[in-house]
């Protein structure tokens, strides 16, 4: 009897498993392609979308639909970013970060105040939802309250490894954007592991006076974290994930990324994204690449000082993030707040990369422009001297 228990116990894990890899592979099947798709001829395309700032995120549906969000709005484009609809208002109070659950093919923006809007049909129509969000370890974010999701990269869902179907989106504590409170707001996450009906708020990113950030899954299951700071000058800060999102550790500031104008002690929102390409971890970073920051008089550290943003840029890694040898100008006037999106596989946004960002002739907060290209586009850029390009991905 005694054996016929451990077989049986044996057998159940076995499947278990069997189960989980199965789960790891329908995901990853369904979203990972060829690095063939984002290569070949040179594309480029830019076009203003909203006027006036606020541009959020940008993410693409199963089916391929690109979703460009502004505010309580929403576009959509069904040829990869060619044409776009009217804007169409998703809800009275439909402000959040967005998600696309990769098991479900839902759309959300989740509010981590208590609610999202979701979509089941590529953004066509939408429905507000109640959430529950609980408290991480510090007692912060209990029902939402402090939590701010306004100003983020969209969310993902963990395709590797044992958190994988996990709904991971980043926010901020923040009791109050008053100066006083600068110092110690700081960035950190929500993750849902019952399709965004229940979401459980992370660790502190480990730095202080951070706000605003991005998040990607590195092939191998760790989360990179990518956040902008607001008290010191510097470049971008970084941390790692190694438990599905719940801590982020060893951190760092980068030696080449950019975090806002340069001179600058208040940084910027800049987006981050993994390329769905088997195999491989090429990552895309935006942000602006260029000087002219101005640092506040020490009463007023952690004030809104930036003394011009322009020249949003994006850069590539083909290591995980460790190096980023390459970078390319999308454009070389005044710009602000950037997201980054990617199309679907077997759709007509396979192999383009979207960069929605504030910005334009008329100044960095006039309007909401997308600029469409490819990984060829941008390999044709610059060379930043921070490690090499592969040979895998030259032509």
């Amino acid at each position: 009897m005694e054996k016929f228990a451990i077989l049986l116990t044996s057998t159940f894990v076995i499947a278990a498993c069997g189960a989980l890899r199965a789960a790891e592979e329908t995901i990853v099947d369904k979203i990972e392609g060829k690095l063939e798709v984002f290569m070949g001829e040179s594309r480029f395309s830019l076009q203003e979308l909203f006027k006036g700032r606020g541009g959020r995120n940008i993410v693409a549906a199963p089916d391929g639909t690109v979703l460009a969000f502004h505010e309580k709005t929403v576009r959509r484009s069904t040829d990869g970013g060619k044409t776009w609809n009217e804007a169409v208002e998703i809800g009275p109070d439909a402000d959040g970060n967005a998600i696309v659950d990769e098991k479900t093919g839902c759309i959300m923006r989740v509010n981590p105040k208590g609610y999202r809007w979701i979509s089941t049909d590529a953004g066509l129509t939408w429905k507000r939802e109640e959430i529950k969000v609980f408290s991480n370890k510090m007692g912060h974010g209990e029902g939402g309250k402090d939590l701010n999701a306004g100003c983020f990269q969209p969310g993902v869902t963990l395709q590797f490894g044992k958190y994988n179907g996990r709904l991971i989106t980043p926010v901020r504590w923040s009791p109050s954007n008053e100066l006083m409170w600068r110092p110690v707001i700081y960035n950190t996450a929500i993750y849902s592991d019952d399709r965004g009906k229940t979401w459980q708020t992370t660790n502190p990113f480990p730095v202080l006076g951070t706000g605003e950030a991005a998040l990607a899954e590195i092939s191998d299951g760790r989360i990179l974290y990518s956040s902008r700071e607001h008290m010191t000058r510097g470049n971008r800060y970084f941390a790692w994930s190694y438990d599905g999102g719940d801590r982020w550790l060893n951190f760092w500031r980068s030696g080449i990324l950019p975090d806002g104008a340069r001179g600058s002690s208040y940084g910027c929102m800049g987006g981050l994204i993994r390329l769905p390409v088997k195999g491989r971890d090429i990552l895309i970073y935006s942000n602006l690449d260029c000087g002219g920051g101005v640092t506040p008089r020490i009463e007023q550290a952690g004030a809104s000082r930036d003394g011009g943003r322009e020249k949003i840029t994006v850069w590539a890694s083909f290591d995980g993030g460790e190096t980023w040898p390459m970078k390319r100008l999308v454009f070389d006037g005044p710009s602000a707040y950037s997201n980054l999106g990617v199309g679907r596989k077997g759709t007509p946004s396979e192999g383009m990369i979207y960069l929605a960002f504030e910005g334009g002739p008329k100044g960095m907060y006039s309007a909401v422009q997308v600029a469409v290209f490819n990984l060829s586009w941008l390999l044709q850029g610059e060379k930043t001297g921070n490690g090499d390009v592969p040979q895998w991905v030259l032509p």
